[in-house]
C-alpha cells in the first residue's frame, strides 16, 4: 500500500505501484524518492508517516509533514520567511543526528507544494509507552538505566542550544538491535511554535509532561526538558495516569505515596532527585543534565523495608580511645588593617586564601591582600551599613548585603558592580551562597529569606514564616537544607521541597552566626546569650561557655577540628569541636568583634571589629 500526502484527500490509501493518487490525483512519490506507507502520528504541528526511500533500496524512513497556516501559504513573502526559518532549524537537527547516535539521522528537508517536510531515519524499536503496557511498571534499576542513558543526550542537545520540548514515553524508543534508548520527535515544528507559521494557540509539549512555562508562555529551558524527563520516569514507575498522581490544588506530584500504598520502595537518593526534577518553578529544578547526573552517580541508600526482626546485636565494641587533643597552635596578629571610618560588620576570605574583604558601617567594602595586608581597592555603592559578605565558591564574585535593603554582586577581578538585587522590605543582615555557587541566600530584618540566582540575579523564591529579624543564614554542603537564625531559634528548611523541617531551640538570645560542618550533620551557632551551641543531627550536643558578651561570629575549620569564635567581649577564642572544650584565647580588639573568617588552609583568621579595624591572625 501507498499513502497520499495531500491533507485534503478523502481516501488517501492507494495500491502499490501507482504514481498518482486514484482519488485526488496528487503525486505519490515525494520528491521522486520517498513513498509514504501509512500514518503513524498526527498532532497540532503536522503529520508523521512511515515511508520507503526508493534511492536506498526501499529502506524504511519517517516523513514528517508540516503545513503552515492558510494565510501564510497565500502570502509569498510570509511563506518564504517560514521556509527559511524551517531550513535553519532543520540544519540544526541535521547536525544533532550526525553527532549523536541516540538521535535519529535527518536524511533530508525541503518544501514542496507549500508544505514543509523532514525525512528521518526509521528506528526499529518500541516506544516506552508500549513497553509499559506490555511489561508493567519499571523498577528503580530500570529508571536509573533510563536516566543514565538519556541525560547525556540532553546534555549534548542543551550544549547545542536545542531544547527538545516534548519528552514523554512515546518519544523514547528502545532499539531492538542494542536495547539503547533513542530520543525522537524533536520536530522542527516545535521550534517554530508561537511564530507566524503555526497557530497562535498551539504550544509545544504534551499536557501533563510539559512544565508550566511551556504551557503558559511557550518558553522552554534546559530545566524544562529535565522536568519532562522526571514526569516520564514517574509515569513509568507508577503505571498510573498522570492526573492520578498530580495534586492540582497543591501543585505537586503524589507519586511517592502512590508507590508506598502499593508496597513499592524507592531509594531516598532517587526520590530526592526526581522530586527536584519535578519542581513546578524553573529555578527550583536542576538547571542542567550534568547536575542530575552528578547526584545520580552518588551511592544508593536503600529504602527501609519491612522485614523479619533482626538478630540480636553483637556485644558492643570497646569504647574508642579518646580523641587526641587539638594541637595548641600559636596565633599571632600580623596585620591590623585600617582605612574604614566605621565599625567593621563583615569579613570574608576568598576561597584561594589570597584576599580578605571587609564591610563597614561607613558603607564601603575594602579588598585586601591577606599576606601583605595591602589595600587592593574599595567598593562604594551601598547607601547604608554593609552587614554581610561572602565570596562565591569559585572566587570570581563577591556578594554583599546592606541595611539599604539590597544585595550586590561584584566582580572580584575588576572590582566592578555586576548587579544589584532589590526586593527586601527592610535591611539585609545575612548572606550566604550554595556550595555549587548557583544560589544566593539573603536574610533580612523583614523576616524573610530570599533565594536568588547568582548568575542571572533573578529572585527564585522567598521563605517566610520567621517571626522576626533573620540575622544569620547558612546552607548545608549538599544544598538541601537552609538554616536561618531568627530570634533565639534556628529554623531549618528543606529547599528541594520548600518546606519547614523544624526548629533548633536552646539559645536564650538572638542567633548571630551559623555554620555547617563539612558533612552537613553538625551545626555550630553563636548567640547574643554569649554561648556557642553544637547540634548534631538536629540534637543539641554541646554548649560552649566562656565569652562574657554576645558571640557574633563562629567559624568551623574545614577539617572539623576547631571552632573559632569572636565576641562582643573583644576576644577571639578557639574550641575543640570534638568535645566543645575550650583551647585558648587567641587575642583581642579594642572594641567588640562583629565578624570572623577562617582561611581554607586553617592558617589565617580575619576578624572585624567595632574599633574600625580588621586584624589578620596567622598560625605559627
Amino acid at each position: 500500500m501507498s499513502y497520499c500526502l495531500n491533507p485534503d484527500c478523502q481516501n488517501p490509501q492507494n495500491l502499490d505501484g501507482r504514481k498518482y493518487c486514484l482519488v485526488c490525483g496528487s503525486k505519490l512519490l515525494l520528491k521522486d524518492q520517498y513513498q509514504a506507507i501509512k500514518p503513524i502520528g498526527n498532532g497540532g504541528f503536522g503529520r508523521t508517516f512511515l515511508a520507503e526511500d526508493a534511492n536506498r533500496l526501499n529502506a524504511l524512513c519517517v516523513i514528517k509533514q508540516f503545513f503552515p497556516l492558510p494565510h501564510i501559504q497565500g502570502n509569498i513573502e510570509a511563506m518564504a520567511k517560514a521556509t527559511l526559518l524551517f531550513k535553519q532549524e532543520a540544519r540544526q537537527l541535521l547536525e544533532l543526528g550526525e553527532k549523536h547516535p541516540q538521535i535519529p539521522t535527518l536524511f533530508g528537508y525541503f518544501e514542496q507544494e507549500q508544505r514543509l517536510y523532514l525525512v528521518q531515519q526509521h528506528i526499529d524499536g518500541q516506544d516506552l509507552e508500549k513497553e509499559l503496557e506490555q511489561q508493567g511498571s519499571f523498577n528503580e534499576e530500570q529508571i536509573r538505566a533510563l536516566m543514565q542513558s538519556l541525560l547525556p543526550v540532553l546534555q549534548f542537545i542543551h550544549h547545542c542550544d536545542v531544547i527538545h520540548r516534548d519528552i514523554k514515553p512515546t518519544n523514547i524508543l528502545r532499539q531492538k538491535v542494542d536495547n539503547k534508548f533513542v530520543l525522537i520527535d524533536f520536530g522542527v515544528a516545535k521550534q517554530l511554535a508561537g511564530t507566524s507559521i503555526s497557530a497562535a494557540s498551539t504550544k509545544p509539549g504534551t499536557e501533563g509532561y510539559a512544565p508550566i512555562e511551556q504551557l503558559r508562555g511557550g518558553r522552554a529551558f534546559p530545566a524544562s526538558d529535565i522536568y519532562s524527563l522526571g514526569v516520564t520516569c514517574i509515569r513509568l514507575m507508577t503505571n498510573a495516569e498522570l492526573d492520578e498522581i498530580y495534586n492540582p490544588l497543591e501543585g505537586n506530584w503524589m507519586w511517592r505515596p502512590y508507590l508506598q500504598q502499593r508496597g513499592i520502595d524507592v531509594s531516598d537518593r532517587l526520590s530526592d532527585i526526581l522530586d527536584r526534577m519535578l519542581q513546578e518553578y524553573v529555578q527550583r529544578r536542576y538547571q542542567s543534565a550534568e547536575e542530575v547526573l552528578k547526584d545520580l552517580s552518588e551511592p544508593i541508600v536503600a529504602p527501609a523495608t519491612a522485614a523479619a526482626p533482626p538478630p540480636p546485636p553483637p556485644p558492643p565494641p570497646p569504647p574508642p580511645p579518646p580523641p587526641p587533643p587539638v594541637e595548641i597552635k600559636n596565633w599571632q596578629c600580623v596585620h591590623t588593617l585600617t582605612g574604614h571610618s566605621g565599625q567593621i560588620r563583615a569579613v570574608a576570605i576568598s576561597p584561594d586564601g589570597q584576599l580578605v574583604a571587609s564591610g563597614s558601617a561607613d558603607k564601603t567594602i575594602n579588598i585586601w591582600e591577606l599576606d601583605s595586608g595591602s589595600l587592593v581597592y574599595s567598593l562604594r555603592d551601598h547607601s547604608n551599613w554593609v552587614r554581610g559578605l561572602t565570596f562565591s565558591p569559585d572566587g570570581k564574585s563577591l556578594v554583599s548585603c546592606s541595611a539599604d535593603k539590597t544585595v550586590k554582586i561584584w566582580n572580584v577581578n575588576s572590582g566592578k558592580l555586576i548587579q544589584t538585587l532589590a526586593g527586601h522590605a527592610n535591611g539585609v543582615s545575612a548572606i550566604a551562597t550554595s556550595r555549587d555557587g548557583r544560589v544566593i541566600f539573603s536574610g533580612s530584618d523583614d523576616g524573610t529569606v530570599k533565594l536568588w540566582d547568582l548568575y542571572t540575579g533573578n529572585l527564585m523564591y522567598t521563605l517566610t514564616g520567621h517571626s522576626g529579624y533573620v540575622l544569620s543564614v547558612a546552607n548545608s554542603p549538599d544544598g538541601k537544607v537552609l538554616a536561618g537564625g531568627c530570634g533565639e531559634v534556628i529554623r531549618l528548611w528543606d529547599l528541594y521541597k520548600e518546606k519547614w523541617m523544624g526548629d533548633l531551640t536552646g539559645h536564650s538570645g538572638w542567633v548571630r552566626s551559623i555554620v555547617f560542618s563539612k558533612d552537613g550533620r553538625t551545626i555550630v551557632s553563636g548567640s547574643e546569650d554569649g554561648t556557642i551551641k553544637m547540634w548534631h543531627d538536629s540534637k543539641l550536643t554541646h554548649t560552649l561557655e566562656g565569652h562574657t558578651s554576645r558571640v557574633s561570629g563562629v567559624a568551623l575549620s574545614p577539617l572539623g577540628k576547631i571552632i573559632v569564635s569572636g565576641s562582643g567581649d573583644k576576644t577571639l577564642k578557639v574550641w575543640q569541636s570534638e568535645n566543645g572544650k575550650f583551647v585558648k584565647t587567641i587575642g583581642s580588639h579594642d572594641d567588640a568583634i562583629w565578624s570572623i573568617a577562617l582561611s581554607p588552609d586553617e592558617q589565617a583568621i580575619a576578624s572585624g571589629s567595632a574599633d574600625s579595624t580588621v586584624k589578620i591572625w596567622q598560625c605559627h
